[in-house]
């Protein structure tokens, strides 16, 4: 068992490890809008129009391929969008019309979408929809933020020299490459488990389990609980030791149940233990 002191551990948990790519990806951006350039320049001529209706009918009419730009217009990725109110329930496909033209005039106006276009609210429709995709792509950045802990932690595995480590390997996978038996852990193979690394040194299988928390919620008890009784079941696995490397001032919030699973679990570690040589220290 270790004898570091919590506090003193937790006083280096980190608020932030974002990099300059984490907030927004251009690239994804400009690859969806480029995507569907031509259909929106041609949408474009709806700007202004003083007889959007009929305009948007024509228009339709020439280019169907237009219309499966609309969606992204509401900030919507699925090309089929559900809309009621007291005149019916709809749900209008973008691929292809599967309603009449009187109808998708009737959700262009009920979404507020010709009111947009015909009074010249916005100048350009490409410039609009970039912005669109920079706003949904800022969903992207939870999935960002666990790249980014990953990441970090491969940095360190290849700086210490090890070179046999696997990123996202399932428990299965473990048990047939290794000849190991761990359903002490897979509660007895029901559940399938992935690790963010697995790590082979000549006597033992590490697997590691890596996450950076800058805002707190009810997650993190769950993940402390469940990683409590992970390390606890792996000490019945001979050949194989399970280690958590995990930061972020978001912790703070969930700190008692950070400091149970610290307590009991030997292989727990933040990213100050990271810089300070630590993989060199324990896989051996």
């Amino acid at each position: 068992m270790h004898n570091r002191i919590f506090s003193e551990w937790f006083s280096n948990f980190k608020s932030s490890i974002s990099d300059y790519s984490f907030y927004v990806d251009f690239a994804k951006v400009f690859q969806n809008t480029e995507s569907i350039k031509i259909e929106l320049n041609i949408l474009n001529s709806l700007i202004g129009s003083k007889k959007i209706e009929s305009d948007f009918s024509n228009l339709i009419k020439k280019y169907p391929d237009t219309l499966k730009c609309i969606p992204i217009l509401l900030a919507v990725r699925q090309n089929e969008i559900f809309a009621s109110d007291n005149d019916g329930e709809y749900k209008y496909s973008f691929d292809t019309m599967n309603y009449s033209l009187e109808q998708y005039k009737t959700f262009m106006k009920k979404t507020g979408l010709f009111n947009l276009l015909e009074k010249h609210i916005i100048n350009n429709l490409l410039d609009y929809v970039t912005g669109v995709e920079v706003g949904l792509d800022s969903n992207g950045r939870k999935n960002r933020g666990g790249r980014l802990m990953e990441n970090l932690v491969e940095k360190y595995i290849k700086k210490s020299g090890i070179t046999e480590y696997y990123r996202e390997m399932y428990l299965s996978e473990v048990e047939k490459r290794w000849n190991l038996n761990l359903s002490a852990i897979s509660n007895k193979g029901k559940a399938e488990k992935r690790f963010d690394f697995v790590i082979k040194r000549p006597s033992m299988v590490y697997g590691i389990e890596t996450n950076f928390y800058s805002g707190g919620g009810s997650k993190l008890n769950e993940t402390a609980r469940s990683y409590k009784t992970l390390a606890e079941e792996s000490k019945k696995v001979d050949g194989f030791t399970f280690v958590w490397i995990t930061d972020g001032q978001g912790w703070t919030s969930a700190k008692n149940n950070l400091e149970e699973t610290f307590d009991i679990m030997e292989h727990i570690y933040c990213i100050r233990d990271l810089e300070n040589g630590i993989i060199k220290k324990v896989f051996i």
